[in-house]
């Protein structure tokens, strides 16, 4: 069976259901795109890494990855494999002393081990004819347009300096507070892309 390299599109917040987020896989090379509902908890993970953010102690996912390398445990690829009442299923491929295996895992901890392990995430073509949407270059100028409005609105954190919101950034992060640390390096970033 043919794999499909994904790549993430981004993640928000989940309108269904109260304390989730929606994750957005799309087709390396292609339109359509596999939304998958994570935890608050993984969310954060996965946030935190893509957003290259140095927690003051290793979150869950980290300590894995410090783990695995100990032990000279590389995972090669993430797989979603399966797609079962709603509910996405991923395998982690693993290479350890030469031989290779699979570990279940559920999909949003494996995309936040792949993020981490710089590998590859893969499904099948059954599950993206099934769960997969198409988005057409429209809808995907809609979503950037969308993304540069927020940009521009004021946010809480207008009002503080750029030095005060570094400060506010290495405290928010120091105390693990990571939502509140991704709203301050959004105004930072903004600020940039405005000069």
């Amino acid at each position: 069976m043919d794999k499909i390299q994904l790549e993430i599109i981004g993640m928000s917040y989940s309108q269904s259901q109260s304390g989730a987020y929606a994750l957005i896989l799309g087709e390396t090379y292609g339109k359509r795109r596999l939304p998958i509902i994570i935890g608050g908890f993984e969310a954060q993970s996965i946030a935190v890494e893509l957003e290259k953010m140095k927690p003051s102690r290793p979150l869950t996912h980290d300590l894995f990855k410090n783990f695995a390398e100990h032990y000279n445990i590389i995972i090669k690829e993430v797989i979603i494999d399966k797609f079962l009442e709603g509910v996405f299923f991923a395998k982690l491929i693993c290479i350890h002393d030469g031989q290779e295996s699979e570990i279940d895992a559920r999909t949003s901890d494996a995309v936040a081990l792949a993020i981490r392990f710089s590998c590859p995430i893969y499904t099948y073509e059954n599950i993206m004819a099934e769960a997969g949407v198409v988005m057409e270059d429209d809808n995907i100028s809609a979503m950037k347009e969308e993304s540069k409005t927020k940009k521009s609105t004021k946010s809480e954190y207008s009002q503080y300096t750029l030095d005060e919101l570094d400060d506010l950034l290495a405290k928010a992060i120091e105390k693990e507070e990571y939502e509140k640390a991704s709203r301050i390096r959004d105004e930072i970033q903004n600020r940039g892309d405005k000069e």
